[in-house]
């Protein structure tokens, strides 16, 4: 391994919640059981490239603020990508995630054609290869980058131009392509300019039937090569677009059952665009499962005095425990998983910056799944949920489920019957310092 662009950072280990060494788990004690499962297993760790490696500190107000060699605009492009993936793959080792994502982009730059873009790609999937042979890493996802080239201000499978659908169609399946090559287990699309900034200029129906065929030509592309991941979508309500068609995960849902892909397609969630949605993270999660499509994890957090999407990373495990929870409930991740879609903050300069974020996020993901394990393990939520659904496991609410009455029938019941049921209560505060004692209480 490559050992030049962290070379005081020692491969980070487990040492308990009692140690006071930041570059040290507390918490995240791969190897530890946790029903049923370890904890790497059950959290499925992934560090994406863009963020951590193909971004410079930039942003809409000042120069980029990191040191990242390899993004000198000087430099040979090709000679830049293979140093950047050098210093990615000793931070992922270092830091022991058995994951990464990439976007085709990041990993490759852009040629002057399509053809030579395909190429540059090519020969860095295959300098990628080496190194997860060597390190053992593996891909949760890759995707398409289809919003930051000028060509996709309007959208790419949504444009108006259908030259730019098919090119983003072409770049998409390369994309997947290579992501099959590397053997990863998902594939996601994040329609970044999928939306409208005017509505008054859009053809609304158009668009969405635009989408509809695009990801109905993804899916066969999957089978055609032999892709055995999912194929995700990763919701955002707006950002950059004024308005995005992939809103929330019920929204995605939507959108699948009226083209038949619901059960095809699955959704990537991500927490900041979950809270930018107006929604909570575990709402999110608990949609997603109930609709059968939860996929993926983009465990980050966004910060509430500001209105855009900060990708920082998570430290809150009262927040994120309870969207583990929900995870868990649903039966875990399959081919998903918890992938770091965060930035380090603007002024976070040094090198090992990079490292105390991901070690602070991992431990607050592993005492999340501790947590949310507790509550399932005590039962308590179970009991006072099944209490307060207990009427319709009645034959008389099974009835009602099953259809088996009209309305107009319900109507003569309650006439006749003077059905009036009194209200009961739904334990909020009991349940909240449920939570709150289980949290205090995990070592």
């Amino acid at each position: 391994m490559t050992d030049s662009f962290f070379p005081q950072i020692s491969p980070v280990g487990y040492e308990g919640p009692s140690s006071d060494n930041p570059l040290a788990f507390r918490w995240y004690d791969k190897d530890r059981l946790v029903l049923g499962k370890t904890m790497e297993e059950q959290l499925r760790f992934a560090v994406c490239y863009w963020h951590s490696f193909n971004w410079n500190g930039a942003d809409v107000f000042g120069a980029g603020t990191f040191d990242r060699p390899w993004l000198d605009p000087a430099a040979d492009p090709m000679a830049a990508a293979r140093q950047k993936m050098d210093a990615a793959f000793e931070f992922f080792s270092k830091l022991g995630v058995p994951y990464f994502s990439f976007h085709d982009r990041d990993i490759a730059p852009e040629g002057e054609t399509f053809e030579q873009s395909c190429a540059n790609l090519d020969e860095m999937v295959d300098y990628a290869a080496t190194h997860m042979e060597r390190s053992g890493l593996e891909v949760l996802w890759g995707t398409a980058q289809l919003f930051f080239q000028p060509r996709y201000a309007a959208g790419a499978a949504t444009n108006p131009n259908p030259d730019v659908f098919k090119h983003a169609a072409a770049q998409v399946a390369h994309c997947l392509n290579a992501t099959h090559r590397l053997g990863g287990q998902n594939y996601v699309l994040w329609g970044g300019r999928e939306g409208y900034e005017m509505l008054l200029n859009t053809r609304m129906d158009q668009e969405l039937d635009q989408l509809g065929q695009f990801l109905t030509m993804v899916v066969q592309h999957k089978y055609d090569i032999g892709f055995q991941g999912a194929i995700l979508i990763e919701p955002k309500p707006q950002e950059p677009t004024k308005h995005q068609y992939d809103h929330d995960s019920a929204t995605v849902y939507g959108f699948l059952k009226k083209y038949g892909l619901e059960d095809e397609i699955k959704v990537n969630i991500e927490v900041n665009h979950a809270t930018l949605s107006g929604h909570d993270f575990d709402h999110e999660v608990a949609q997603a499962v109930a609709c059968g499509i939860f996929g993926s994890v983009d465990a980050n957090r966004g910060d509430d005095r500001l209105g855009w999407d900060t990708d920082q990373f998570p430290n809150s495990v009262d927040q994120m425990s309870l969207g583990v929870y929900q995870i868990l409930k649903g039966g875990g991740f399959n081919t998903g998983g918890f992938m770091f879609d965060t930035k380090l903050r603007r002024q976070s300069l040094a090198r090992d910056d990079l490292f105390h974020a991901h070690v602070g996020a991992m431990d607050t993901m592993a005492k999340s799944l501790l947590v949310a394990a507790a509550l399932i393990e005590d039962g308590t939520l179970e009991t006072l949920i099944e209490e307060r659904y207990a009427g319709w496991s009645s034959p008389e609410g099974s009835k009602l489920l099953n259809g088996e009455y009209s309305l107009a029938e319900l109507h003569q019941q309650v006439m006749t019957t003077n059905i009036d049921p009194a209200p009961t209560s739904g334990r909020q505060e009991m349940i909240e310092n449920l939570v709150n004692r289980t949290i205090e209480r995990i070592q």
